[in-house]
């Protein structure tokens, strides 16, 4: 017997070369945005010049203005006003040192760091130990206590402030730094909850179950086990807490009347006010670049693990 010629053998027939890396298309079909050759069509580099296009120009629309905010806390005001995309002439470092203590702006850092330090370690301890439970233990109510921390997520904030006002009144706690922590608490924990929640579900639960036989305790567990493992969604959340507790001018307006307690974004709008009657415009600048720099530090070095853990938790 003869063996049978394959098709590819036939007189005539040509042998078609595929893009290396790409998968086997299926029968009948061509890989997308590939031509037969194996190159990219002219649809698929419209598509990746137009997507690049857009991320350059969202790059732009971000940096720009931190740029310009930057070389206008190092102009005199006179430079703001005559040249106000132009370098500096010379770098006034006086400006940061005359908005940090002439200005209050250093008192109210200081302020600032305070209260969010301690709203965001309450805030990542209650919330990843309510996260937990909800993700691997079953309860009564437990759909309940889950929505309830969800729904808490789409109430405004704004028609809270009358109620929360008397209610902090009553209870002694406004003008006090712990009274303003406990309301940052309240205030991130749905998110948190909502975040860790899907997180902790992605999680394996064989390394818990062992940890179990070997004798540890739920509580040696949670704490020396889940939480490590946890942590790329960890930082992720905490550091969308960080921005947001950082930010926050509404509550601490309400909350907080002392002068001296005030925190920094009631000091930069203070400064702001001031310039009806004296044109500092140069520390102005540099108060909000101030309030900018602990921002940026933290996101710069934990951009990794919050890109890890935004696609952990995405991924099961």
């Amino acid at each position: 017997m003869t063996a049978q010629a394959q098709p590819s053998e036939l007189p005539g027939a040509t042998k078609t070369e595929e893009a290396p890396g790409a998968a086997p298309p299926a029968k009948g079909q061509r890989p997308p945005h590939f031509t037969p050759e194996g190159r990219i069509s002219s649809e698929g580099k419209v598509l990746n010049v137009f997507s690049h296009g857009m991320l350059v120009l969202w790059g732009l629309l971000v940096t720009l203005p931190l740029l310009w905010a930057v070389m206008s806390s190092l102009k005199t005001d006179k430079e703001i006003f005559t040249s106000p995309w132009g370098l500096p002439s010379s770098l006034h470092f006086d400006n940061w040192s005359r908005a940090w203590s002439k200005s209050n702006i250093g008192d109210f850092f200081l302020n600032t760091v305070l209260v969010v330090g301690c709203s965001l370690i309450g805030t990542m301890l209650l919330g990843s130990m309510a996260a937990y439970v909800l993700a691997r233990f079953e309860f009564p109510g437990k759909r309940f206590v889950y929505f309830l921390f969800v729904g808490g997520m789409s109430f405004p904030v704004i028609l809270a402030l009358v109620p929360l006002f008397f209610v902090m009144r009553n209870m002694s706690l406004l003008n006090t730094f712990h009274g303003l922590v406990l309301v940052y608490i309240a205030y991130s924990l749905p998110f948190t909850v909502f975040f860790l929640t899907s997180f902790f579900k992605t999680l394996p639960t064989s390394v818990a179950e062992a940890a179990m036989l070997d004798g540890a305790s739920q509580t040696r567990t949670f704490f020396q086990v889940m939480l490590p493992m946890a942590k790329p969604g960890l930082i992720s959340v905490g550091i969308f807490n960080f921005l947001g507790q950082w930010n926050q001018y509404m509550l601490p307006t309400v909350l907080i009347t002392d002068e001296k307690k005030r925190v920094l974004t009631q000091g930069l709008v203070q400064l702001a006010a001031s310039q009806q009657y004296k044109g500092d415009w140069s520390a102005l600048f540099a108060g909000l670049v101030l309030a900018m720099l602990p921002v940026l530090g933290v996101y710069i070095v934990f951009q990794r693990q919050v890109q890890a853990g935004l696609t952990a938790g995405a991924l099961k």
